[in-house]
């Protein structure tokens, strides 16, 4: 981190801690330099950075005065899904947002994809080219039954970052994120039978859930701690609930945090209502506080927990390797795998249990996230300046999504529709719930570096946003 961002962290700590007030004028450069010792170009480009990111506005021939961060009247409500069980829809409009145009002129700010330009990669990459050239028999063998152990032990090392103690032995390794929740929800369930989620949640979820013919039921999640456990235990005694599957750390599409006694509290349900819990911890690596937030899996005495997670959020989505920490299901699981796929690429897995083993994985998520906080902050100024009043914006704790709920009279398939004659896309927020409910919401990722282009971009949705209210 730059001498300047680090100290733009200081002074965005001091505001956050009530050390500056909202509208109070922060000390001059001159002063400012003097107070902290250093230089006052340094305090320049911290002030400077601090605008982008909408904490510190200035004023000509005045100077710099702190803005209100976050005000929770904005944040986006507490969802009210329906309390019943439905069959997942959409699959259509999920098809087009994940198959959409990827040329370099397309802007595809609806997008789940990370960045993957960090200087951080450049020695994976040099990994990955040095495994291809010097190792190829071997990375031509087929890596069967639960994958390279190699690459298992270094997942078990991670996942101690999150106080998860596991064995290697109960790691398999799949393609992606995505078939370790297909194989997990086939493992713990049956066709017909009902899996709760939070609400709004991941549609490439709900899409596993949809393919194994199962029914869903959405429980009532707040933008800020997640899912609501009296709500889970009402729809609880009224269905056979077999499963709950959530992503519970850095969640996407609201970036919540669920704090650790609700995590408890859950898996202590789990164990009263005799479910089993499926834990999407895929974007906690991204989580912007330390430590590392807990997995509910690390809670768990009884192999109830089947935790799936990938490298495609903080590495690169391309390589498709996932897997999940199989609980009491791992035997299952791994037939599962063989009779599904047999076994996942050898090449990548390689390269990642290298990048892992040589301590690079923690310097690239180190940075990553603090380019993605940055991120998320100028994206929230963005949204705050250019979209019709009265919109909420949720306040991520981590990965590189923004969730954004406008005036209900604004339909977000409509309003994506619109951005298509100017290269721009979006993730319509009905894509986000089992039935359709949240139309006039959107995700955004603010995974870029930020620029004028991406700026230029969200202001043209707002734009199309008002013109759909009629008030331009």
């Amino acid at each position: 981190m730059k001498l300047y961002e680090q100290f733009s962290t200081e002074i965005k700590d001091s505001i956050e801690h009530g050390y500056y007030q909202p509208g109070q004028k922060l000390p001059s450069m001159r002063d400012m330099s003097a107070i902290r010792g250093v230089s006052i170009s340094t305090v320049q480009e911290a002030y400077r950075l601090l605008e982008d990111t909408g904490i510190v506005m200035s004023k000509p021939k005045s100077g710099y005065y702190v803005q209100q961060i976050q005000n929770i009247n904005l944040l986006p409500d507490i969802s009210r899904p329906e309390q019943q069980p439905v069959e997942v829809v959409y699959w259509d409009e999920v098809l087009k947002l994940t198959t959409t145009d990827n040329t370099s002129n397309f802007i595809a700010l609806g997008s789940g994809a990370p960045n993957t330009s960090f200087k951080t990669l450049k020695s994976f990459h040099r990994i990955y080219a040095d495994i291809a050239r010097n190792q190829p028999q071997r990375v031509y063998e087929n890596s069967k039954g639960k994958g390279l152990k190699q690459l298992r032990e270094q997942i078990v090392r991670l996942m101690q970052t999150s106080g998860c103690y596991s064995h290697p032995d109960d790691i398999v390794i799949t393609s992606g994120c995505q078939e370790a929740l297909s194989l997990s929800l086939k493992a713990v369930t049956k066709p017909g039978d009902i899996v709760a989620i939070d609400s709004p949640s991941f549609y490439g979820s709900m899409q596993a859930i949809q393919s194994n013919n199962l029914k869903v039921i959405e429980i009532p999640t707040h933008p800020e701690t997640g899912i609501s456990l009296s709500a889970l235990e009402m729809a609880l005694d009224q269905w056979p609930i077999k499963a709950i599957q959530l992503v519970p750390n850095a969640n996407n599409p609201l970036g919540y945090l669920m704090p650790e006694d609700k995590k408890k509290k859950l898996l202590e349900m789990a164990s009263r209502y005799n479910f089993v819990v499926i834990e999407d911890d895929i974007w906690a690596d991204l989580a912007f506080q330390k430590p590392r937030p807990s997995t509910i899996k690390s809670f768990d005495t009884e192999g109830r927990v089947l935790m799936c997670s990938s490298f495609s959020k903080t590495v690169a989505p391309g390589l498709r390797v996932g897997w999940v920490a199989a609980g009491g299901y791992v035997k299952l699981l791994t037939h599962l795998k063989f009779i599904t796929t047999l076994g996942s690429a050898t090449l990548p897995q390689m390269a990642i249990a290298e990048f892992l083993e040589q301590g690079l994985y923690e310097k690239h998520t180190r940075h990553a996230k603090q380019h993605y906080q940055r991120g998320r902050d100028i994206m929230i100024n963005w949204v705050h300046r250019y979209f019709p009043e009265g919109t909420k914006i949720s306040y991520p704790q981590g990965g590189l999504c923004l969730w954004v709920e406008m005036p209900e009279a604004i339909d977000s398939f409509e309003l994506n529709k619109n951005l298509q004659a100017y290269k721009i896309g979006i993730a319509p927020g009905a894509l986000f719930s089992a039935n359709g409910k949240y139309k006039n919401c959107l995700r955004l990722n603010y995974s870029d570096v930020p620029n004028e282009k991406i700026e230029a971009a969200v202001k043209i949705v707002g734009d199309q946003a008002k013109k759909l209210l009629k008030i331009i």
